[in-house]
């Protein structure tokens, strides 16, 4: 599994954000931002404001339901790269986090 700032840094390219970007959305520097994603290690409130900046969620997931989660979340990359979308009923995860996409 990919480290915590390998994920952010992913999310931020996925969105085609640069780390100036960073600085309008979360309210750090560049230089403070590239220092973080680089070999950061940062306190809560920032690491919660970057996550939001990247309109994502962070959430705690227990070991054992984490094979579940992931389960789920590649079955939703491959119904999104496949144009389907499944129920509510067939798929618990939608809108979870306020997204009605």
């Amino acid at each position: 599994m990919n480290s915590l700032l390998e994920q952010i840094k992913k999310r931020r390219i996925a969105l085609t954000l640069k780390q100036h970007d960073m600085m309008m959305r979360v309210g750090i520097s560049r230089q403070q931002y590239q220092r973080l994603e680089s070999k950061g290690n940062p306190r809560l409130d920032t690491l919660e404001l970057i996550v939001k900046g990247l309109k994502s969620e962070l959430l705690l997931i227990p070991q054992d339901k984490l094979k579940a989660v992931l389960l789920v979340l590649a079955d939703d990359a491959t119904e999104s790269s496949e144009g389907s979308k499944k129920s509510l009923t067939d798929d618990p995860w939608q809108g979870l986090l306020g997204d009605n996409e």
